[in-house]
């Protein structure tokens, strides 16, 4: 998902070829949706958020201003229906990543099956102990290191989706990370 390819798609759509919308669909659908799910921790809430998100993504794409970039307009409009959808709801859980049967959703994300048993219960103990950690911090700076590191956002990035100055951004994220190594010292 490079910046100008998605520009390009963009262009191409807007010219009228709706595979180029198909496309950006598709590179967008996982990470849109893993997003949503974070926030939301259940599937079917997730589901239908994903798709509103698609919906205004394309009702807006003649609006979308080119010199920006394509994926942090893209994740804007994924906050706002999950913060809509909240709104509709009247409760925000943002620091939930348990799901409605019990399952972690950070662990699920960090698990890679194709590591070795034992491989796989210490990294689900360290995964436990970050998600931990991660629940400790507040929920703005829980959302700075969801982007930074579920989501692989730039800082550039990041200060663009938060409306903030690309130096408090970092500088957010600094203290975030420190206080993480402090809550997961032994």
């Amino acid at each position: 998902m490079t910046e100008n390819n998605d520009k390009k798609l963009v262009s191409q759509y807007l010219e009228g070829d709706k595979k180029a919308l198909e496309i950006l669909i598709i590179q967008y659908l996982k990470p849109i949706y893993g997003f949503i799910y974070r926030y939301v921790a259940n599937r079917s809430d997730a589901e239908d958020i994903t798709q509103e998100t698609f919906v205004r993504m394309w009702r807006n794409l003649k609006k979308f201003d080119r010199q920006k970039n394509f994926k942090t307009w893209i994740f804007t409009i994924a906050k706002n229906a999950a913060i809509d959808f909240f709104r509709k709801k009247k409760a925000i859980p943002f620091s939930e990543f348990n799901n409605e049967k019990g399952e972690n959703v950070i662990l699920d994300t960090l698990e890679d099956p194709a590591f070795l048993p034992d491989e796989i219960l210490e990294r689900k103990d360290t995964s436990n102990l970050i998600t931990s950690a991660v629940e400790k911090l507040s929920s703005s700076n829980q959302l700075l290191i969801s982007l930074r590191y579920n989501n692989q956002f730039t800082f550039r990035e990041i200060a663009e989706f938060l409306g903030e100055p690309i130096n408090t951004v970092k500088s957010r994220s600094r203290r975030a990370v420190m206080v993480l190594k402090k809550l997961l010292k032994p």
